[in-house]
């Protein structure tokens, strides 16, 4: 593990910074637009915004790489970013916010997608999982410690706007000073959805409603805190709890899908989300309770997506998994687009506890499927299936087909050896 530390820190420190930054500006969105007295239906397509731009980055930064290069289009995508996020209090309007979060999910999307075909590129067939692991954490590491700066300033100001630029600036350093080569870019065409959905309904059903239970938990999580009367740093403490749970409980979740039936997985841990959400609708005020809910709902959300994944790869020939994850990908972005607008039209209804209503309902539909879809197939045994990769839903599809690769260089070392 020092190894692959050793040959990718810079771009793992650069990522880190960014994603302090974008993590800064998620939880900000919420509690500066309850300041400037935003509705929560206007907060909700801000935030469906931001995840419009970053499904359009994913698709077209492989053509811009194409055209002008991996150095180019990271460094001035990262300049529009840090510019972006300086415009936010100065164009504090409902109109003006939505096009900013188009414009900032579109760059953050670019910078993901270059800095990780760079990535891919730095790690062997040995070091590959390790380096996706490392960087995995990298990223839920930065999205905790974006909670903490958010204490450093008022909210009201600007100091915690400029703060995320600062860091996303000097990110481009260490990753653009100490890459050389330049890696081959190359992506799949994305498997048709139909064919998806053929191969395996679960895992695509399952990833559209996950995007929208993630988009819940990445862009309303502050509006809920904001209009539930939290102050900043107790929101941004609940912020850092969901993200920490996905950290904590990857491992023993990935761990589990590898020795079980992965739709009995699934649905046990759909079920436990769903528990989580209608715990939340029905918990008072007792801010230490909101804390561990936030934790297992986290906990639960995330790994959920790896788990798609990988489910999803037990059905499909080795040859068919890279474009079947740019289209596992794409779906969990529709399902991210409409997430933030139906749980701000929930909220809008019922309070702030409309987040836990969608929360919940939206776990109970995919556990709901789950065991509709065991009646209708029968599972794989698990010494077939293919090994689990811990992957964040907020990677870009050059991470989920670096997973990919690695989930088909172990099948084909275990062929090798039976």
């Amino acid at each position: 593990m020092f190894q692959v530390l050793a040959a990718v820190w810079a771009l793992l420190l650069g990522m880190a910074l960014i994603m302090i930054g974008n993590g800064m500006q998620a939880t900000l969105i919420g509690v500066r637009g309850d300041i400037e007295g935003f509705s929560t239906f206007e907060l909700s397509v801000i935030t469906s915004g931001y995840f419009v731009g970053f499904l359009a980055g994913s698709r077209l930064t492989p053509e811009l790489i194409r055209r002008v290069g991996h150095v180019r289009v990271f460094a001035a995508l990262a300049s529009f970013l840090s510019a972006g996020l300086i415009a936010l209090p100065v164009l504090a309007e409902p109109w003006a916010w939505t096009l900013l979060r188009v414009a900032l999910g579109f760059c953050l999307s670019g910078v993901y997608v270059t800095a990780e075909s760079w990535l891919n590129n730095a790690a062997t067939n040995e070091t590959r999982g390790q380096t996706l692991s490392a960087y995995m954490i990298a990223q839920m590491l930065g999205m905790v410690a974006a909670q903490g700066l958010m204490n450093v300033g008022d909210a009201g100001g600007f100091v915690l706007f400029i703060l995320p630029s600062i860091l996303v600036s000097l990110a481009v350093a260490p990753i653009l000073l100490s890459i050389s080569p330049t890696p081959a870019f190359d992506t799949a065409k994305p498997m048709r959805l139909t064919t998806l959905f053929i191969n395996s309904p679960l895992a695509a059903v399952g990833m559209m409603i996950l995007g929208g239970v993630f988009a819940a938990q990445f862009g309303m999580a502050s509006v809920y805190g904001a209009a539930a009367g939290l102050s900043v740093g107790q929101i941004s403490t609940f912020i850092a709890m969901i993200f920490t749970g996905s950290l904590v409980l990857q491992y023993p979740i990935g761990w589990l899908s590898d020795r079980m039936d992965r739709r009995v997985l699934i649905c046990g841990v759909s079920v436990v989300g769903a528990g989580v959400g209608l715990a939340g609708f029905l918990s008072g005020s007792a801010y230490p309770v909101l804390l561990i809910i936030a934790f297992v709902f986290g906990g639960m959300t995330n790994p959920l997506y790896s788990l798609f994944i990988a489910y999803a790869n037990d059905f499909l020939e080795i040859e068919d998994m890279p474009a079947a994850s740019g289209g596992l990908v794409f779906i969990y972005g529709l399902g991210a687009i409409t997430g933030p607008i139906v749980t701000g039209q929930l909220m809008s209804w019922v309070g702030p506890k409309g987040f836990w209503l969608f929360v919940m309902l939206l776990f109970f539909a995919i556990a709901a499927y789950a065991l509709w879809r065991m009646t209708r197939r029968a599972s794989v045994p698990v010494d077939e299936t293919g090994a689990y990769v811990g992957v964040s839903p907020t990677a870009s599809p050059v991470a989920v087909s670096a997973a990919q690769d690695w989930y088909i260089e172990q099948a084909e070392e275990q062929d090798a050896q039976d």
